[in-house]
């Protein structure tokens, strides 16, 4: 392995990585509990939403980060 210093900084690339923006059923930790955060986001958009049904306290990171995206488009947030 190669150890060359670079001054490419991925951050400002105009477009990012095909791999930056994994389906959450490829997440190595997708099967984990859902963040705090995510509860909380997630609450939060399934009441403005009026779709509290979407929320579950039991639910894996992967199921979260979805139901999260579908909300944020359903509110025009994207």
């Amino acid at each position: 392995m190669s150890n060359q210093h670079s001054d490419h900084n991925p951050k400002l690339d105009a477009e990012p990585q095909s791999n930056q923006r994994k389906d959450p059923e490829d997440w190595v930790s997708g099967h984990d509990p859902m963040t705090g955060a995510q509860a909380s986001y997630l609450k939060t958009l399934s009441e403005e939403a009026d779709a509290p049904e979407l929320y579950a306290d039991d639910l894996d990171k992967a199921e979260a980060s979805k139901r999260i995206d579908a909300l944020r488009e359903k509110l025009g947030r994207t």
